[in-house]
């Protein structure tokens, strides 16, 4: 047997001590919200929507309250709806809206519609797809939607009219983008085959313009070669004038003066005279002129 007995009450003063810490660390935290970054949050009572918003940070508050919180940072829709245009055809349309909810209205936002992803279903689709709607029937030709100014102006125009629409209900828009347009399946391949004629059509011009290049670069050169023949021929004529000038000049000379050939050959045999290869010539007695080469003037002086 143990000689001292264990006293209960000694055991439970700490247990109970540790209990009131849990209820008051349980009760406290009811007293406290904190509301992450990039976020509101509403407060309801009882069913009543408390009209003041809390704002990101640490928060004390009645512990009765019940939240909803609203993500407020920028986001973005993406929708593919359905567009009429005035030729009966129907175009796929995949949009991008670019918006954020509006913190300050959070509360009336919770009142009058409910959380964020309510607010895209009740008002941001069903209003979009009207006015996309609407604005097709502006659009005469389906294969209009492809043109960069139709794309613009419908951009404009849808992103315009949400901001006045929604604005009121608590969301901002901030863009509206058109990001592709499927049409009808005959109409695409139209549009196929009327960029493949323009295309060869292109070709067919490009290889043109070679041609022409290449046929205008030959006319430059014969222009060039036959401009240079032509300047050739003048040259010819003109050097061989002169030397038909110089010929006559020299035979008109010669006839004038028949000591000049005499001369010429004079200065002949003194230069062959001082040829170290030089002949042996026979003088003719019987001649006038004995030398060698003297008698060439003769016939001339004759």
């Amino acid at each position: 047997m143990n000689d001292y007995p264990i006293d209960p009450a000694k055991f439970a003063k700490p247990v109970i001590a540790v209990i009131i810490l849990i209820i008051i660390a349980v009760l406290g935290s009811k007293f406290i919200k904190t509301i992450p970054a990039g976020h509101v949050g509403v407060a309801t009572l009882f069913g009543d929507v408390q009209q003041d918003t809390y704002r990101e940070g640490f928060h004390v508050v009645n512990p009765l309250y019940k939240w909803t919180i609203f993500d407020v940072k920028h986001k973005t829709h993406t929708e593919r709806a359905t567009v009429p245009s005035q030729d009966q055809l129907t175009t796929d349309v995949d949009i991008s809206v670019q918006y954020r909810i509006d913190g300050k209205m959070a509360a009336t936002i919770l009142r009058e519609t409910g959380t964020a992803a309510e607010v895209i279903t009740v008002h941001l689709i069903p209003n979009l797809r009207s006015m996309l709607r609407e604005l097709g029937t502006s659009i005469k030709r389906a294969e209009d939607f492809f043109l960069e100014e139709i794309k613009q102006q419908l951009q404009v125009q849808l992103t315009d009219r949400l901001r006045v629409l929604l604005a009121p209900k608590g969301m901002i828009v901030d863009e509206v983008l058109l990001r592709d347009f499927r049409l009808p399946a005959f109409i695409t391949r139209a549009i196929e085959s009327k960029k493949e004629r323009e295309q060869e059509v292109e070709k067919q011009k490009a290889e043109l313009e070679r041609y022409r290049t290449e046929q205008q670069q030959k006319i430059a050169q014969a222009e060039a070669e036959r401009n240079a023949a032509e300047q050739e021929a003048i040259m010819i004529k003109l050097l061989a004038d002169a030397q038909a000038y110089e010929i006559e000049k020299i035979n008109s000379a010669i006839a004038d003066n028949p000591a000049y050939i005499q001369l010429q050959a004079l200065e002949a045999l003194k230069a062959i005279s001082n040829d170290k290869a030089s002949k042996i010539y026979f003088l003719n007695g019987d001649s006038p002129m004995p030398l060698p080469l003297m008698h060439m003037g003769e016939a001339l002086g004759r």
